[in-house]
């Protein structure tokens, strides 16, 4: 069922009067729990929004001349063995990602919520690589074959190259 934005309290970063869809809306009330927003603007109509003290700005794939990807591939990187990877940290960023994904949505959407998704969906791949190499069990949706669908299907923008660079990423577990 949707968001229904008329009854509950929205978090600070739903600011629209749009309905979310179930995928987004299902996530809101643990997000609110770990995302704070500023006076700030993420992207129009969305606060600035932070995680585990991380704001948005200071990861905003908007400040780079790059693809969305682009920037994901270079500013969300791992180390050679994920299992080292600050998972805390990826969470972190993309709560960020997810918050802003919200609040674009609850205002209508537009030609941003592509780019939001393209780095959002690449956090959610790097998650995926990190857990898969400490042995955790993945839902399916969760797994990285899964994800780097996801991460392909909306690469907005990337080149052949950066596409070629998740793929690999992919069989370094």
């Amino acid at each position: 069922m949707p968001f229904d934005l008329m009854t509950r309290q929205n978090p600070c970063f739903v600011t629209g009067n749009t309905a979310l869809p179930a995928e987004v809306s299902s996530g809101l009330s643990a997000l609110a729990q770990s995302v704070t927003c500023d006076n700030g603007q993420s992207v129009p109509g969305v606060p600035g929004v932070s995680s585990g003290g991380i704001s948005f700005a200071s990861i905003d794939f908007q400040k780079s001349s790059k693809s969305p990807l682009g920037f994901a591939l270079e500013t969300f990187a791992t180390p050679a063995d994920p299992a080292t990877a600050d998972l805390k940290k990826l969470q972190n960023q993309l709560n960020d990602y997810l918050a802003v994904e919200a609040g674009v949505r609850s205002n209508g959407g537009g030609a941003i919520l592509n780019e939001v998704k393209s780095a959002k969906f690449f956090l959610q791949f790097q998650i995926a690589r990190v857990k898969t190499a400490l042995g955790q069990t993945l839902g399916v949706a969760d797994t990285v074959e899964h994800q780097l669908g996801k991460v392909i299907k909306n690469a907005v923008g990337a080149s052949a190259a950066e596409k070629a660079q998740v793929n690999t990423l992919a069989t370094q577990l």
